[in-house]
């Protein structure tokens, strides 16, 4: 049996978790949808209480004392998260929704703006369904044709004709760091490298990377980021888009209305500068300041320690789960290229079932297809179940999972 990763204590840091401490059907929980939405720790939970309960205020239209609180911390928040993800400022940073939302500004604001007929934007089968509809969506305004990286047998990208699908007609490349349905790691710098070469921008999908490890998108080299803080320990309804400074600002207003203004007349408007002339109307203060929380919280504890420790409780599941008849495992065989996702089908089990007598023995897993249907026609299949694991799982939440499998397993026998 692999060894516990010696970094941090995996029980202390789900004590810290309070949904993970009831129980359902009797037993105690195992959270195992993460790559859907984490849950939250109680500093996370606290800090979204504290706003509320003391300094509950619109941001930047009042001198009063909430007014001012408020507006420092949401901007001291906007401050942490450039330095979260190796941004050089905090004008880059953009709140959004969600990694959706920020996916939607850059396809309708630089898209829109840089994009017409005989342009190629290229995606990948591997991605999110929000990483494709604003892209479809874009297509049939401006005219510019989608191309795709298909995916190999195991769920790599394949990137034998890269050269010949990144040329010189592709005006954005937009990728997903990590795969949120099968785990796959992508080569994100040869892809950025290919894309550099014919002056293509980059867009990466961060959503299921940032909860997991540390991101420099400096290093990185791409032209626009976005991520979720839901799935980081954060609440909902809040993430980012980072774009680069010269880029956001060539880019025109995604949404319009108050905030993202300096002057409105009767027949024209003029629009604030960085970051606020994307975020229209009254944001999601709150989720702001508790995201920088949540960044905090992750840094803390360390993105080292929590990538040996997801690497351990990864490959202890993949070990344990191939002792179940008829598992079926989706996804990379080498771990070191896929994150703590596991995809799986359990012989002819409807992957409903077997996630309906799960959720019977307290186990929660996810079931569908993941919002990414190009994964599903290139697997042969129409869903799977998903098993997702984060910070705070153990091996003992792995043995509940098997075990269930196992009982599922016996039920259909009889």
């Amino acid at each position: 049996m692999l060894e516990k990763s010696e970094l941090f204590d995996p029980e202390a840091i789900k004590a810290l978790f309070p949904t993970l401490s009831q129980t359902v059907s009797d037993k105690p929980l195992v959270y195992l949808d993460n790559a859907a939405t984490s849950q939250k720790p109680i500093c996370v939970i606290e800090a979204l209480e504290t706003y509320y309960r003391k300094n509950n205020s619109n941001v930047h239209r009042g001198i009063y004392e909430l007014s001012r609180r408020a507006t420092e911390a949401y901007e001291n928040a906007r401050n942490r998260m450039a330095q979260f993800i190796g941004a050089e400022s905090p004008e880059e940073i953009i709140w959004t929704r969600g990694t959706t939302e920020g996916i939607n500004l850059v396809a309708n604001s630089w898209g829109l703006k840089n994009l017409s007929v005989n342009d190629e934007i290229l995606l990948t089968t591997m991605e999110h369904h929000s990483n494709i509809v604003p892209w479809q969506l874009l297509a049939e305004r401006t005219g510019a044709k989608i191309r795709y990286i298909e995916m190999d047998a195991e769920g790599h990208l394949d990137l034998e004709n890269l050269e010949e699908l990144c040329g010189k007609n592709t005006k954005i490349v937009a990728c997903t760091q990590v795969s949120n349905s099968l785990g796959t790691i992508n080569p994100l710098e040869q892809i950025i490298s290919r894309a550099r070469s014919v002056g293509s921008l980059v867009l990466v999908d961060g959503a299921q990377a940032v909860p997991h490890r540390a991101i420099n998108v400096g290093l990185m080299d791409c032209d626009f980021y976005v991520f979720s803080g839901h799935k980081m320990c954060g609440p909902t309804g809040i993430g980012v888009l980072w774009g680069r400074k010269e880029i956001l600002d060539a880019m025109p207003p995604y949404q319009g209305g108050g905030e993202m203004i300096k002057l409105v007349q009767r027949d024209r408007s003029t629009w604030a500068d960085l970051p606020h002339k994307f975020e229209a109307g009254t944001p999601n203060i709150a989720g702001a300041i508790v995201l920088a929380t949540a960044a905090d919280f992750l840094e803390e504890i360390g993105f080292a320690a929590i990538k040996e420790h997801e690497r351990n409780l990864l490959a202890y599941a993949l070990e344990q789960l191939d002792t179940i008849e008829d598992m079926k495992i989706f996804g990379p065989s080498d771990q070191s290229l896929r994150s703590s996702v596991i995809s799986f089908q359990l012989g002819s089990i409807h992957p409903l079932d077997v996630s309906t007598i799960l959720d019977a023995e307290g186990v929660a897993v996810r079931v569908g297809h993941h919002c990414a249907q190009l994964v599903m026609e290139h697997l042969g299949v129409s869903v799977t179940a998903r098993a997702s694991f984060y910070l705070y799982n153990t091996y003992g939440d792995v043995d509940r999972l098997v075990s269930g499998l196992n009982s599922v397993n016996r039920i259909f026998a009889s």
